[in-house]
């Protein structure tokens, strides 16, 4: 596979160093020079994945699953960096040798591709947990997320934000590839297809389903008590001003998209999905 530099920069102002191509998708800066050794990293029967392309709830999903895990108090989570406890795998720091020295069982995320994930993974080694989101509402929280961090300094327009989203001119490439390629394996015995969407219309769903995927036992009253606290983290994400610009409520987009725009994005939604059973909903 091959490397070569992007033509055009991800942002107005551009990056300091630019997103670089990889086998035809864009990824970020420190992903260059690594990534046969992401596809060869070795995995554990223990590991548990998290994989999402950004913005699509990540933080709020890391927390359920360790809580789910782990067996943690939610009180406990929100008072710990829990970003030291769930690695990014392509990530400068810590590092993938650190990772690869974790004591199991190891909780590590990352934003690739599936293509790109390690090749132990193709083959059902791991437990991969993969949540896609809207991408209406991601692609607000994607803007302004690009917008807050003084490295990216995008001071552009949303509509040509969104523009650069519908042509695959974003970091981690295409989001229309990414979610299809993991619901097409989505039957596949060591992957969980969620959706963010789910986490607050139907909590205890979606903690059964983690609880089971993972092979966590517990009888009814624990499954009640983690469903409660998977409900106290939802608060406490959406009780947070910060959190829930950053993070983001269901249906945001809606604040945002002229009709024109949003009449644009679904023509452009229905071209790149095509035929694809994935849906969303869009009326949240």
């Amino acid at each position: 596979m091959a490397e070569s530099e992007a033509d055009t920069p991800s942002t107005p102002i551009e990056f300091e160093s630019k997103y670089f191509e990889y086998d035809g998708v864009r990824l970020p800066p420190f992903c260059r020079g690594k990534m046969e050794e992401i596809a060869n990293f070795s995995l554990r029967s223990s590991d548990i994945w998290i994989v999402t392309y950004p913005k699509s709830g990540t933080s709020l999903l890391q927390e359920i699953v360790y809580l789910v895990s782990q067996g943690a108090d939610p009180d406990e989570i929100g008072l710990m960096n829990i970003d030291e406890q769930l690695p990014v795998l392509e990530y400068p720091q810590p590092g993938l040798d650190i990772i690869q020295e974790l004591t199991s069982p190891r909780l590590i995320k990352s934003h690739l591709p599936y293509r790109f994930l390690p090749t132990a993974m193709h083959h059902g080694e791991a437990k991969v947990i993969y949540m896609a989101r809207n991408p209406k509402d991601l692609v607000v929280s994607y803007y302004q997320f690009h917008r807050s961090l003084r490295t990216m300094s995008y001071r552009g327009t949303f509509q040509e934000f969104c523009r650069r989203f519908m042509n695959d001119k974003l970091g981690y490439g295409s989001w229309f590839e990414h979610v299809q390629e993991f619901w097409e394996h989505r039957m596949d015995s060591n992957v969980l297809f969620l959706k963010y969407e789910d986490m607050y219309k139907d909590p205890g769903t979606l903690v059964e389903q983690l609880a089971r995927f993972l092979g966590v036992s517990c009888d009814k009253a624990q499954l009640e008590g983690m469903v409660e606290s998977c409900n106290q983290l939802i608060e406490q994400c959406s009780n947070s001003e910060a959190l829930s610009i950053c993070r983001g409520r269901a249906g945001l987009w809606k604040d945002v998209f002229t009709v024109s725009m949003n009449e644009k994005f679904d023509a452009i939604y229905r071209q790149k999905m095509g035929k694809s059973d994935l849906t969303f909903d869009f009326c949240l």
